[in-house]
């Protein structure tokens, strides 16, 4: 078994053992036609273990702080923060509900996808065009550009084994949350909107 499939079994049991009786249920898991469409708007491919989280899972509501957003919110939020989304252009309500873009109109990262919700318009996202798929933090709040993006994980498979033992800076609530800063920010803000589909890691 690989590590993925290892890692997406863990995170099915983890998801079914902690619901609790009356909650709502999550919504079903995508389809992969629905994440063929994301990827296809998004202008890159999901890594394989991210997709499966959709594909087994849910479209989304589950995971750490808020949850995974749903694919469609995702792309919604990544395309506004590109400037490629009309509906966030033209002031409608985006995927953070209040019209503005995912990162508060300085320009979203190219090939960074918005992955869960810290709430206070901190996200957790994935860089998906980095081989080794690192988490980043993105916390607007300090006011400045150059210190709202911070290396949260080295991959996508080391995070989500965080929150699945519980070892992760967000499961532990003495944590100083001493994160190092992204230092791809500035050159992937440069990196055009849109395009031909292509590998995570391309």
């Amino acid at each position: 078994m690989t590590e993925t499939e290892q890692l997406l079994t863990a995170a099915v049991a983890h998801v079914a053992a902690s619901a609790h009786p009356g909650s709502a249920p999550l919504p079903a898991p995508a389809t992969r036609e629905a994440v063929a469409r994301a990827e296809a708007a998004l202008g890159f491919s999901l890594p394989p273990l991210l997709a499966g989280l959709y594909l087994r899972i849910a479209d989304g509501g589950f995971g750490p702080g808020y949850g995974l957003l749903s694919l469609d919110a995702a792309v919604a939020a990544y395309l506004d923060g590109r400037g490629t989304n009309r509906a966030g252009a033209e002031g409608e309500d985006g995927a953070d509900g209040d019209g503005d873009s995912a990162d508060g109109g300085w320009g979203w990262p190219e090939g960074v996808f918005p992955l869960a919700d810290w709430g206070c318009a901190m996200l957790a996202c994935v860089d998906c065009r980095s081989e080794d798929e690192p988490v980043l933090l993105f916390e607007p709040n300090p006011g400045t550009v150059d210190s709202a993006w911070w290396l949260d994980s080295p991959g996508l498979a080391a995070w989500l084994a965080g929150w699945l033992d519980g070892t992760a800076w967000f499961e532990d609530e003495d944590s100083d949350m001493d994160l190092p800063p992204w230092p791809d920010y500035r050159a992937r803000i440069a990196a055009p909107a849109g395009g031909t589909v292509l590998p995570a890691g391309a």
